[in-house]
């Protein structure tokens, strides 16, 4: 079963470092997204749909709000994986060339080639996760910063200052608008397209349709992501038993909640619990 080695969690977002063995299914990000392999076997992962490979001289991106799903051969050994899933608004409060990060052409690629300078930051980086030596917030922010501008100033769009058309809340029809409100007031696994057609007053099909127009994403992409994100809160914030988490989420069981989890985090939620670290500001 793939693990978590270790995660930084805080006001940037979080970063894992991942032994992943096994497949993730198709899921979004409001974050910005950049993946390094650290050891193992290469692998590869889908954006948008397009296959991209993870190696030790590639990286893959992924911009806010864009459908990536991870590959693993079930042949093939497992690949340890630096996974960075970064707050635009904090990248943004840093650097203006961060402005655009919540962007879905923020990225000009989803594969990059890595430099030298880059590999170096990275291995830098993973030693440091797995020994346990990054102790205070600044340190942990100033690593994952210096890491992200140097990807960022090569192959980022962030010269073009493009509009944030990832954002949901640059949505300007009123009912799809209504209806991320409710979903946000209301995280919910078990809410589907029915119950939210009837919140924005149209019928299923038109929802669906409108939702996609507005997002570029499905109900049940946009709404599984809001789980997982309220997930991945409680368990680093609160001291609910996961079988709260699951029920505060909509979980009929324990057992479901914890395969929904692993399918889109590629760990169980008592292994993302006892491995993360949060770092706030004081």
């Amino acid at each position: 079963m793939s693990k978590a080695l270790r995660v930084l969690q805080g006001e940037f977002g979080r970063v894992a470092l991942l032994d992943m063995n096994r497949p993730l299914v198709t899921h979004v990000h409001h974050h910005c997204h950049i993946l390094f392999k650290s050891a193992g076997a290469d692998t590869s992962f889908v954006v948008g749909d397009t296959l991209r490979p993870l190696t030790d001289e590639t990286a893959v991106l992924v911009n806010a709000w864009e459908p990536h799903t991870y590959n693993h051969d079930p042949d093939a050994p497992p690949t340890e994986i630096l996974a960075l899933y970064l707050e635009p608004s904090w990248l943004a409060s840093i650097d203006k060339i961060f402005a655009s990060s919540n962007s879905r052409n923020f990225f000009q690629a989803s594969c990059i080639s890595l430099d030298h300078t880059i590999q170096i930051k990275v291995a830098q980086l993973c030693r440091e996760m797995a020994y346990g030596v990054l102790s205070n917030t600044f340190d942990v922010q100033q690593r994952i910063f210096d890491l992200t501008v140097s990807v960022a100033h090569r192959f980022a769009n962030w010269r073009e200052f493009p509009s944030c058309a990832g954002d949901h809340h640059m949505i300007y029809d009123y009912r799809i608008r209504r209806s991320i409100r409710h979903m946000r007031e209301h995280t919910d696994y078990r809410m589907n397209a029915d119950a939210l057609a009837i919140v924005a007053g149209l019928s299923r099909p038109r929802f669906y349709q409108l939702f996609r127009e507005c997002t570029g994403l499905t109900p049940n992409l946009f709404g599984s992501m809001l789980v997982i994100e309220g997930a991945i809160e409680r368990l680093a914030k609160s001291d609910l038993t996961i079988s709260d988490v699951a029920y505060d989420l909509g979980f009929s069981a324990q057992s479901n909640f914890a395969r929904f989890f692993s399918q889109h985090v590629g760990c169980s939620p008592s292994d993302y619990r006892r491995k993360v670290d949060l770092y706030q500001e004081n």
